[in-house]
């Protein structure tokens, strides 16, 4: 799989990213990928999902450091994902207490990705809004720009919790996979210019493959469209996309 990926502030933000995103291999098949969007009306949005993308890349190396000694581990990648997600509640949860922090300081969304190359399949769970893409199948995750943050639920069953949840996705066969936080769907023309041709930002982020030779191939389709059609999103913006070779 080529790896591509973009970090990108919205044009309606001044101080800080409130997106993330992180990539950290399990081992050498199997690889997770997330991007996760803070509450702009909360505190610290920022915070938020720099928290949640560190705590997941300690959680996948100590995952990784285990796997190697522990051989008869046959967790598939539903029961991988849930015992990823029961350690960053673990963990949120400490750190919660620890450094007496408001829930309106742990606010994210959080879409994760995991993948197994060997097999070729994965599967994806939303927490909240995002957008998510595979083999140029585009869909929304979209709750009125309300998402139900994972903070929300810290006080409850975990079990119970991750069975209610619904915005799951189960993949194989991939050839091009992508996830992103909602800022994709938000490009506008902020910029005059002297083409007046139209572009559908979301296909060409996810969709098209021009310039995949390049690791920077997310990058520079954003300055294209901020060049060459006047676009740039506003709000925040995090994107991970995996190629197939």
């Amino acid at each position: 799989m080529n790896l591509y990926s973009s970090l990108q502030i919205g044009d309606y933000h001044t101080n800080h990213c409130e997106d993330h995103l992180l990539i950290k291999k399990i081992n050498s098949n199997k690889l997770v990928c997330a991007v996760m969007d803070g509450c702009s009306t909360a505190m610290d949005s920022h915070f938020a999902s720099t928290l949640v993308a560190k705590l997941l890349r300690k959680i996948i190396t100590e995952i990784g450091y285990k796997e190697l000694y522990e051989t008869n581990n046959a967790l598939n990648l539903d029961e991988q994902l849930k015992e990823i997600l029961r350690s960053l509640f673990h963990e949120i949860i400490f750190l919660k207490k620890h450094l007496m922090l408001d829930e309106k300081e742990l606010l994210t969304t959080l879409i994760i990705l995991l993948y197994d190359a060997a097999e070729n399949k994965g599967i994806i769970l939303s927490i909240g809004d995002g957008v998510v893409c595979i083999n140029g199948i585009i869909t929304e995750f979209d709750r009125d720009n309300k998402p139900d943050y994972l903070a929300y639920h810290l006080n409850e069953n975990f079990n119970n919790w991750y069975e209610s949840q619904n915005q799951k996705m189960f993949f194989d066969c991939i050839n091009d996979i992508s996830i992103a936080t909602d800022g994709i769907l938000t490009f506008s023309k902020i910029k005059k210019i002297d083409s007046d041709n139209i572009i559908n930002p979301v296909e060409y982020l996810m969709i098209d493959q021009t310039g995949n030779n390049t690791d920077e191939m997310l990058n520079q389709k954003i300055k294209k469209l901020e060049h060459h059609y006047g676009m740039k999103p506003t709000d925040d913006l995090a994107i991970i996309r995996l190629i197939k070779k």
